[in-house]
């Protein structure tokens, strides 16, 4: 009689048969797909590691793993990413959320006392992990999720029903210029625009250029990647109260033209920095709306 193989058994199997499609992270990717398929959460699996896996579980995993064979994100074919602690839901329809970007989190949290009663807005919110997030940190707080995909505000909308928030926010497909007004004035907008240049998009690993929007990507034309920022600057400039707060995810090349366009002469933007993430690269630009 043949012997099932175990949870630890298909582990192995399933990293080695990443590692020879040369995959992004095989060992992690392995052990995420396999608990995806068994229902399970990571440490479930390492708990559950000498189990004989049913043919029906065998059946789950495989078509899985063939997924991330060819190059799929593990994000896309779980469903979900964690971003600040936060599960959320992401599809094709938008980028998977990037440790880096809790960046604007963590100096929002900074910034703002946790009852601050303001309106914040999220200026192409995507899978709305900025949005959502900002709204579970500041309860007292009104968010405008605004995005031109109807794909990408579905998925937001089901993240803020996810985490209780959905009540507090108002959801737009608008481009940045569309940002409505709200009374006295945001006294926060947050924007992570497409900032890749065209020729920085050829040079992408497949796992992103291959699956993850191009859109939320690359700015049209894309020739320098800062097309989208004087859009999104002059919205926001128009809609903060004063002494507001805009704060820009941006390329690692991008941090003085972002810096520069804010402190122009038409915006004149107060206490304009570049703030580097945890590898050190320029990350975040902030400025603040003269009062």
């Amino acid at each position: 009689m043949t012997k099932q193989p175990t949870v630890r058994d298909i582990l192995q199997k399933t990293e080695t048969y990443l590692r020879e499609k040369n995959v992004d992270s095989p060992r992690l990717s392995a052990q995420m797909i396999l608990a995806h398929g068994l229902g399970l959460d990571r440490m479930g699996l390492f708990l559950d590691m000498d189990r004989p896996l049913q043919a029906s579980e065998l059946d789950a995993v495989r078509p899985l793993a063939a997924r991330r064979g060819r190059g799929e994100p593990v994000a896309y074919i779980v469903g979900e990413r964690e971003f600040f602690s936060l599960a959320f839901e992401v599809t094709p329809d938008v980028l998977i959320p990037r440790p880096e970007t809790e960046l604007i989190v963590e100096e929002a949290i900074r910034l703002f006392p946790g009852d601050a009663e303001m309106a914040v807005a999220d200026l192409g919110t995507g899978s709305g992990c900025l949005a959502v997030t900002l709204a579970t940190r500041f309860p007292s707080a009104r968010v405008t999720a605004l995005d031109l995909s109807p794909g990408a505000l579905a998925v937001a909308r089901r993240n803020a029903a996810r985490h209780n928030v959905a009540e507090r926010m108002e959801f737009l497909e608008a481009t940045f210029s569309e940002l409505p007004p709200v009374s006295g004035g945001y006294g926060l907008i947050v924007s992570n625009p497409p900032y890749v240049s065209q020729a920085e998009y050829e040079a992408l690993s497949p796992e992103v250029a291959s699956f993850e929007p191009k859109s939320a990507l690359v700015p049209v034309p894309g020739q320098d990647g800062l097309e989208a920022y004087p859009a999104v600057v002059a919205a926001a400039f128009k809609r903060l109260a004063p002494g507001g707060v805009l704060m820009l995810e941006i390329g690692w090349k991008q941090g003085q033209d972002v810096k520069h366009l804010l402190e122009a002469t038409e915006f004149g933007f107060e206490a304009v920095a570049v703030l580097p993430d945890l590898a050190g690269l320029d990350r975040v630009v902030i400025g603040r709306k003269p009062d």
